[in-house]
């Protein structure tokens, strides 16, 4: 054989002050996650608020300025239904239904680029 002498093959076992402690799932979440999950619900509130918000000032103001030019009734009216939809997600973010939210800016957007084609 050609294998060293010195050499062991048997596995270290780890005495109970090295050994590495495993999360147990039944545990709750330590402390640290704990605090942060209000901060970034809180954080989440605000940017779907924020975005409905300039999503549907947009919206309207698109919707009111392709109202006054030569363009065809639908524009205006599909970024009106947009903007709505923008203001619905809005509120849904408002009280804390931030995922709807997202689904609802998202088709309010894509409502809003569908008016843009009539144009």
């Amino acid at each position: 054989m050609s294998g060293r002498a010195d050499s062991d093959t048997d596995p270290e076992i780890a005495g109970p002050e090295t050994a590495v402690e495993q999360d147990d799932p039944a545990e709750p979440p330590e402390q640290d996650d704990a605090e942060d999950r209000p901060e970034g619900a809180r954080r989440a509130r605000w940017t779907a608020v924020g975005t409905g918000a300039a999503l549907t000032l947009a919206g309207l103001a698109a919707a009111l300025l392709r109202l006054t030019g030569s363009a065809p009734a639908l524009a205006p009216a599909a970024y009106a239904a947009g903007a709505a939809v923008c203001a619905a997600a809005a509120v849904l973010g408002s009280r804390g239904r931030t995922r709807r939210a997202l689904w609802l800016l998202i088709g309010g957007a894509m409502v809003m680029a569908v008016g843009d084609q009539f144009d």
